[in-house]
């Protein structure tokens, strides 16, 4: 049933992009600089989970290194990597530059000196999940040194702001936005279709299932592509010839619950706290929760962090919020009351 596994996997960049063409073309320019040897402006990726960002960001890099030799490419996911030290550390890493690096002793200076010593062709660094960085100086290091080109990834642009000082958000609000809104359920079955097209055998899905699929997606490409895959591996695992409506109504509960325990597993030890905060007092309000996360750790963080731990959480879906910004309480999502398989 399943003709390559690999169209089917989250991480998979496809050979072509579906309703991303403007996006595609705005991030392909602001990069072609590179291509000639010049520095590139940083470009600021933004949109919902789900919307493809770090999908395009890697297909326009892919398809600059396929035209141009000397350039190369880092992605560093700074969910898992949100520290400064690991983010540089990450990033030499795949420039074969940390062999005689100590991840104990090694001062943060020496990592940027390394960086700035680089002499090995143009980079394009992306950072995903930039705001998840506890200190975001990191773009600031990387800003100043122009062999390589930045590309940012966030939710939301407010947040990547707040985060950072002065110095840096007027560099940032200089640089070139590439906006992307959530999918529509055509769209979705689009990807949807091409995924099962060049993935699985012919005739396995319905057309009606996969826009069951996109619909109970709600736009978020992520989701919809679980479910497909999630669909596709049960049916193979039993021997069916074809993805039942049974299938795919569990697919729909499994690929969700994957999805929810991934979101878990790559909180940072602080963002876990208060998670587990809400999960225990909830429905809670921002201040309580502050005080409550304040007497359970060390060196805790600000409340401005804090509600940027909450939204965070609130757009993956871990967390769902109440009332307006001075009575706003919150509590864990309700799995059931997520769109249903219809």
């Amino acid at each position: 049933m399943i003709r390559d596994a690999r169209v089917l996997r989250a991480g998979f960049v496809p050979r072509e992009v579906e309703h991303r063409d403007a996006e595609v073309n705005h991030l392909s320019s602001v990069l072609e600089p590179i291509t000639n040897g010049e520095p590139a402006d940083t470009a600021i990726v933004t949109g919902p989970s789900g919307a493809g960002k770090t999908c395009i960001s890697q297909f326009v890099t892919e398809r600059l290194r396929e035209e141009v030799l000397d350039v190369e490419t880092t992605y560093v996911n700074c969910w898992r990597n949100y520290t400064r030290f690991r983010t540089l550390y990450q990033i030499l890493d795949d420039l074969g530059a940390t062999i005689d690096i100590h991840r104990q002793s090694t001062p943060h200076d020496e990592l940027v000196d390394r960086l700035q010593q680089h002499d090995g062709p143009r980079t394009v660094v992306i950072l995903d999940e930039v705001d998840q960085l506890e200190d975001p100086s990191v773009i600031y290091d990387l800003h100043s040194l122009p062999q390589f080109a930045i590309i940012c990834i966030a939710n939301k642009e407010e947040e990547l702001f707040s985060r950072v000082d002065d110095r840096l958000v007027s560099r940032l609000r200089s640089s070139e936005h590439v906006r992307m809104d959530k999918y529509h359920d055509e769209q979705l079955y689009d990807i949807l279709s091409a995924r099962a097209k060049w993935g699985l055998d012919e005739d396995v899905i319905t057309d009606d299932q996969l826009y069951r699929i996109a619909d109970a997606a709600a736009g978020d490409a992520r989701l919809a592509i679980g479910i497909l895959r999630t669909a596709a591996g049960k049916a193979d695992r039993e021997n069916h010839e074809r993805i039942t409506d049974d299938i795919l109504l569990n697919a729909a509960e499994d690929a969700r619950a994957q999805i929810k325990q991934k979101s878990l597993d790559s909180l940072t030890p602080h963002q876990r706290v208060v998670y587990d905060i809400v999960r225990e007092h909830g429905p809670i309000g921002p201040s309580e929760i502050h005080e409550r996360y304040s007497e359970d750790v060390d060196d805790p963080r600000t409340k401005r962090t804090i509600r940027t731990y909450l939204s965070k959480m609130e757009q993956y879906n871990l967390l769902e919020a109440e009332g307006t910004s001075r009575d706003r309480e919150y509590s864990l999502v309700d799995s059931a009351a997520a769109s249903p398989m219809q």
